[in-house]
């Protein structure tokens, strides 16, 4: 039986998703000669102060703190504060080992990145080259290469917006589009064939919106982290996910048989309908 080939997105949000800690955490806060707990309560106390937006409001700080503490903020000095990233155990082979997973069911797996965090520091962590398109914050430089405004900020209600670019094969930027009729059986991969990973309130939004339309949603947790592990699992009790696991992301652990049964079904259910479009053929052959 000839097998057609399925696109497959795997979506993640990244900061204590894949990461065990938020990703301005490992480098940059610490150039400020600040811990992150405090830099953050003081960038979130601001935030509510003046009624802004928090994920903007954080951008704004970061800039501000940066020009206090007379560090340039390139580009390029964001770029190696990606390079010390710590990630959750099994995540810097898992994209490889899935990849292969699905060749062998002629799944075509693509990877996706959709995060709070900042897209210049994502461009040096060890994992970038593995995803397809990553949609994060982003800052707007000047001539000398400084950041002026947030050129792109990404929160809990802007994430779904970009399920739905991945959704019909979009660019970040195609901001009109996204709206735009598309047929549904013209979209290049359809949400019952997606799989998003979160970790937090940011995510609901999106885990409930794939779950909904029949695809699935994984809410992870901090292993050894009771209060994190209560929190995934309100999520499944309140059925905003499909399933609550441990962020344990190595061969044969709960991820990877969760996300590889996932897959079986997908491709068994691809199979299902070749038959089943065989057989209604053979209504206009006599």
């Amino acid at each position: 039986m000839a097998k057609k080939n399925t696109k497959i997105a795997l979506i993640y949000d990244f900061d204590k998703t894949l990461s065990s800690a938020d990703m301005q955490d490992f480098s940059l806060i610490p150039a400020f000669g600040v811990k992150p707990e405090k830099f953050w309560r003081i960038a979130n106390n601001w935030s509510k102060e003046q009624e802004a937006d928090q994920i903007t409001g954080s951008m704004y700080y970061i800039m501000k703190t940066a020009q206090e503490k007379n560090i340039p903020l390139t580009r390029e000095f964001l770029k190696t504060c990606g390079e010390n990233i710590e990630y959750y155990q099994g995540v810097e082979n898992w994209f490889e080992r899935i990849n292969e997973y699905g060749k062998e069911l002629n799944l075509n797996i693509e990877h996706f990145l959709i995060s709070s965090g900042y897209e210049e520091i994502l461009a040096g962590s060890k994992i970038r080259k593995h995803f397809t398109d990553m949609f994060a914050c982003s800052y707007a430089f000047n001539d000398e290469g400084l950041p002026v405004w947030p050129a792109r900020v990404i929160n809990y209600s802007i994430k779904v917006q970009f399920l739905t670019k991945i959704n019909k094969g979009l660019r970040k930027i195609d901001d009109i589009a996204v709206n735009e009729f598309m047929p549904v059986e013209k979209r290049p991969i359809p949400f019952d064939r997606m799989i998003y990973f979160g970790d937090g309130m940011t995510d609901i939004p999106s885990m409930k919106l794939i779950k909904e339309r029949g695809g699935n949603a994984i809410a992870v947790y901090a292993p050894g982290k009771s209060k994190e592990k209560h929190k995934a699992i309100k999520l499944l009790k309140d059925d905003r996910v499909n399933f609550a696991l441990k962020a344990d992301y190595r061969e044969n652990r709960e991820i990877d048989k969760v996300v590889k049964t996932i897959l079986d079904k997908i491709a068994k259910e691809r199979d299902l309908e070749i038959l089943q479009a065989r057989e209604n053929k053979k209504k206009f052959e006599f």
